[in-house]
């Protein structure tokens, strides 16, 4: 098991979208912790570049997350939403892009995996067949699957899943629940320690805890709480590193307050609030990948002119806490802190009863 040879219960978020890039993963993987590759956006050969380039960085274990896909929204679910966005592109000076259902071309980028595999193959947005389950196994890598729910988690144990990937709401992105319906939206939210505690009671399988960890606090919190490691995406958009744009590197740094959206992708995600977001949040459709690709060109605009009020500017709540260190300089930062808090922790539950 892979989280057993870690010097450090650090997972790097897969980040996908820009921010996650081979040094990245390579600084995070050879400071002790592991470190992922996002293949969300990637094409099959962009992927094989991006393994092959953190690879060569690093011998240390590294992940690779691959999105799950769906189906396509009905026919004319974007529509209406398009007409809305009609008058910020214009102001923006852009067209709108063309929204359409892609696969991110999972049978690809499954078939590069295959062929040279990584210690650790992640999914999101759903959870796969058994049959990939079991391939990706034959291949040599470890399946870890990401779950929001006690039942999302149920299912993929039963798939096969080798490790869990418990996902609070406090995260940052996208949410990585199996249905993406929004009368769930709110229903079927659940913060990071509550959920930690109720999947740890139904399954055995070593659980990775995410969203909202961004101090070394945090990371003891979940490891006292029944995980095995913390992963941060959050945390790590401000190392030099990252590939995050620099409208969203100062939004981080920010004290602005997130909140949940469907308003860029057409899929509920958590991101720094701004106009585009509260302007558009209540007329977005459940339509991913189709909202992705149609408000693209938009967000394309505002990173290029440092508009944040274009921008999907995906957070964790915990952002302002986000370090501009490099990223084993963070990982060792993080550790310490983390022995230290559990230090305390123990001393505090150790004290005699002093009444």
């Amino acid at each position: 098991m892979i989280l057993d040879r870690l010097a450090v219960p650090i997972v790097l978020a897969p980040l996908a979208g820009g921010p996650a890039t081979p040094e990245l993963a390579a600084g995070v993987s050879n400071a002790g912790g592991l470190g992922f590759l996002a293949a969300g956006y990637l094409s099959t050969a962009a992927l094989g570049d991006q393994v092959d380039r953190a690879k060569a960085l690093t011998s240390a274990p590294l992940g690779v997350n691959l999105f799950v896909p769906g189906s396509a929204a009905p026919a004319g679910a974007v529509a209406d939403y398009a007409v809305a966005l009609a008058a910020a592109a214009g102001r923006a000076g852009v067209e709108l892009g063309e929204p359409r259902f892609h696969d991110d071309e999972w049978p690809g980028k499954m078939a590069q995996l295959m062929a040279d595999p990584v210690p650790v193959v992640s999914f999101t947005f759903g959870c796969p067949d058994p049959a990939v389950i079991r391939a990706v196994q034959a291949a040599g890598s470890e399946a870890w699957v990401t779950v929001t729910t006690p039942a999302d988690a149920r299912q993929a144990a039963a798939a096969g899943a080798e490790v869990l990937v418990v996902q609070g709401s406090e995260a940052g992105g996208h949410r990585s629940s199996f249905t993406d319906d929004p009368a769930d939206d709110v229903s079927e939210e659940f913060g990071l320690l509550s959920l930690i505690q109720l999947v740890r009671s139904q399954t055995s399988l070593p659980l990775v805890a995410a969203g909202g960890i961004g101090t070394g606090a945090g990371v003891a919190a979940v490891l006292s709480a029944g995980a095995s490691a913390a992963q941060l995406g959050t945390a790590f958009l401000r190392c030099p590193e990252a590939g995050t744009s620099a409208v969203q590197r100062a939004a981080v740094a920010s004290a602005t307050p997130t909140a949940m959206t469907r308003a860029f992708t057409g899929r509920l995600a958590r991101g720094v609030r701004n106009r585009f977001m509260t302007e558009h949040e209540h007329e977005a459709p459940a339509a991913y990948p189709e909202v992705h690709y149609l408000t693209g060109p938009l967000r394309a605009a505002g990173r290029a002119a440092g508009n944040p009020d274009l921008v999907n500017l995906w957070a964790g709540q915990t952002h302002q806490l986000a370090r501009e260190l490099p990223a084993g300089q963070l990982v060792a930062t993080l550790a310490a802190e983390a022995r230290a808090a559990l230090a305390a922790a123990s001393a505090r539950v150790s004290r005699p009863d002093a009444g």
